[in-house]
């Protein structure tokens, strides 16, 4: 979700085994029809850059008519297919390929290099992470991300490198006064390395600072966040909510929440559901902005079950700041088609449970490309998010992840990605999508 783009973005994908957690949504136009549309739109603005685009579509086209069906599937299906379903949160599947041929020409692709912290890097985010606002940054316990603190020594960045891109995770984990501070450590940075800033899943109240540094706000998508303090399962509203829920636990469907303490002595079982979700997804952990599983990682905090005859076949980890009573749910793994009601029950359950322990916010992660302007003067960039969003089902369950989460009746809050330079950030996108999907070996694993 986080969104975790998250294992709930990955279970609603349609390569995946369905599930109750999201509705059914039609098949969208044909991938012809998309192209056809986004490269008309693009050759009113950018008519070279639609050129190139045409042709590239052409070879596509051609390839697929003189080879057949196969070689759709084999070669325009890992480049979108697999590339949209696993790189989640905001990384587009179209992006994917036109950042593959326009930006690399298929000739030069990038390593992902393993990021390492200094030593006392870890141990000295951690005390920071108690006095701040958003549960999310406990990703950096990954330690898969280096860190760059501030001059006082009271925030950070996370951030890791992936090609020419250095990509900084959400805001800077810091009080606010000192994010121009931060940002501008890092963009230097980035300089020195010779690399391109890159600011990914940043909130509307780093935009200020992403303006004084030059950079191109770009909106990824919206993140679902439930006002704990109002939600509510009362009222014909929530009918069938309550009714799923209902009818999971009267077929044995069981929630249980497990402090911290108590997740060693059941990692055995989790290990076991996580393998089955990734055998059934046929795909391979992430990392940066998801959670993985890693014994130690998962045991650190608390994690939310659902048992069918005692046995664990579904869980999620939890992460909480205490300055705050913010709640973001991490990592989240189950056993594909046990009940059409189980996701409902176990994020309904988790729900309760932090309202009882008096926590404010719930964080659901991103619902990627939703909440994208296309009136006639918003960027490119919204018109091709607008059209992935509406029609391209067959790469990635857009509209099926945002119509789970608005089950939860949550705020819809805008999260931008920040890049130097101007016009469409292929590069960037694939650095992302690359950085978050472990490389090209990462996203290509069966």
């Amino acid at each position: 979700m986080a969104s975790t783009v998250s294992d709930v973005e990955s279970a609603l994908s349609p390569a995946a085994p369905q599930t109750s957690m999201a509705p059914a949504v039609p098949r969208g136009k044909a991938v012809s029809v998309i192209l056809a549309s986004v490269l008309f739109r693009l050759g009113l603005r950018m008519p070279r850059l639609a050129l190139g685009l045409g042709a590239i579509a052409g070879c596509v086209i051609v390839t697929v008519v003189a080879l057949g069906d196969s070689a759709l599937k084999v070669s325009l299906g890992l480049a979108l297919a697999r590339y949209g379903i696993d790189a989640v949160e905001g990384t587009l599947g179209l992006s994917m390929l036109v950042g593959l041929v326009a930006s690399r020409g298929l000739i030069r692709l990038p390593r992902r290099r393993k990021d390492g912290m200094g030593e006392g890097d870890l141990e000295k985010a951690c005390e920071i992470l108690s006095g701040q606002p958003n549960a999310s940054a406990g990703l950096v316990r990954l330690g898969d991300k280096r860190l760059l603190f501030s001059e006082c020594g009271e925030g950070f960045v996370m951030y890791a490198r992936q090609g020419r891109s250095l990509v900084a995770l959400f805001d800077p984990v810091a009080p606010k006064r000192l994010w121009p501070e931060l940002a501008m450590k890092f963009v230097d940075e980035a300089r020195r390395l010779k690399c391109r800033p890159v600011f990914y899943q940043v909130s509307p109240d780093f935009l200020p600072t992403a303006i004084d540094l030059r950079l191109q706000a770009l909106k990824l998508g919206e993140q679902a966040v439930v006002d704990l303090a109002r939600f509510t399962l009362a009222g014909g509203d929530w009918v069938k909510l309550r009714r799923s829920i209902n009818r999971a636990e009267r077929d044995g469907l069981v929630f249980e929440w497990l402090e911290k303490d108590a997740v060693p002595g059941v990692i055995d079982e989790l290990e076991n559901v996580s393998n089955i979700w990734l055998s059934a997804h046929q795909s391979a952990e992430k990392g940066f902005s998801l959670g993985v599983f890693d014994r130690d990682y998962v045991a650190a905090g608390p994690v939310a079950v659902i048992r069918l005859e005692g046995r664990i076949v579904a869980f999620a980890s939890v992460m909480t700041a205490s300055n705050a009573g913010d709640a973001f749910i991490d990592l989240m793994r189950h056993v594909p088609g046990v009940h059409r009601g189980m996701m409902d029950l176990l994020f309904v359950r988790i729900i309760e449970t932090l309202q009882a322990r008096g926590l404010l916010t719930l964080n659901l992660g991103m619902a990627p490309l939703a909440g994208l302007s296309d009136h006639q003067r918003a960027p490119v960039w919204n018109h091709l998010g607008r059209q992935i969003f509406e029609h391209g089902e067959e790469f990635y369950n857009f509209r099926g992840v945002r119509a789970f989460k608005e089950k939860f009746d949550p705020d819809w809050q805008p999260r931008y990605l920040a890049v130097a330079g101007q016009g469409f950030p292929v590069v960037s996108l694939l650095d992302v999508t690359l950085l978050i999907g472990g490389g090209i070996k990462g996203l290509l694993k069966k």
